[in-house]
This record gives structure tokens, C-alpha cells and sequence, in this order.
């Protein structure tokens, strides 16, 4: 039988969790979709939950993630800032590189 380890990472301030999956989930459907209220139902997720979760993220960021425009005659919309693509690879990256390393060392030991 193969055995395989599963995690989860998440990044978090004294304020609490700044970046996890879900968080980068919504942030690229942001970018996909242009919209906060599109990203949000694109996720099955109601618009206050995720205008909380990006404004706690922009408020703990060293830079702003997202950019958003009021609605209005030429309509709103969200977009990542270059700030927020750095942190969306970055939280990536680690994700990966901890995953290799769970399975690398799962391969160590014989259960």
C-alpha cells in the first residue's frame, strides 16, 4: 500500500491568517474575472465574505493586492495589483516546495 501526506500552509500576522488556498483562490478568480462580486460567485462564495477576506488581506499586506473601482455608470471592477501576482506565486512556490518535501521525507519511512 502507498501512503501519501496531505497539508495545508497558511501565512499568518498577529491580526491572524494573511494568505491560505482559499484566500489565493479568490484572488486569481479576482483577476480572472475582474469583478469581486463575478470572483465571489464564481467560487460559491456571498460578495460580504469575500469583500471581508480581501479587505483583512489588503489591510495586513505591506502593498494593496487588489485594486477596486466603485460601481457606477462605466461599471467597477478589481484588479490585482503586481504586488498581489507576487504573493499569489510566492505563496505557491512555498506550497509546492513543502509539499516535495513532505513526500521526500514520507519516502524515508517504512510504515
Amino acid at each position: 500500500m502507498e501512503y501519501t501526506i496531505k497539508s495545508r500552509i497558511w501565512i499568518e500576522s498577529q491580526d491572524g491568517v494573511f494568505l491560505g488556498e482559499g484566500r489565493v483562490r479568490l484572488l486569481k478568480a479576482i483577476s480572472k474575472q475582474g469583478s469581486l462580486s463575478k470572483a465571489a460567485s464564481s467560487l460559491d462564495m456571498s460578495y460580504k465574505k469575500a469583500w471581508n477576506l480581501l479587505d483583512s488581506m489588503n489591510k495586513t499586506a505591506k502593498q494593496p493586492l487588489v485594486i477596486t473601482a466603485t460601481g457606477g455608470k462605466g461599471g467597477g471592477g478589481a484588479k490585482l495589483t503586481g504586488y498581489g501576482e507576487k504573493v499569489i506565486d510566492t505563496f505557491e512556490s512555498i506550497n509546492k516546495r513543502c509539499w516535495e518535501f513532505l513526500d521526500k521525507e514520507l519516502k524515508q519511512v517504512s510504515i
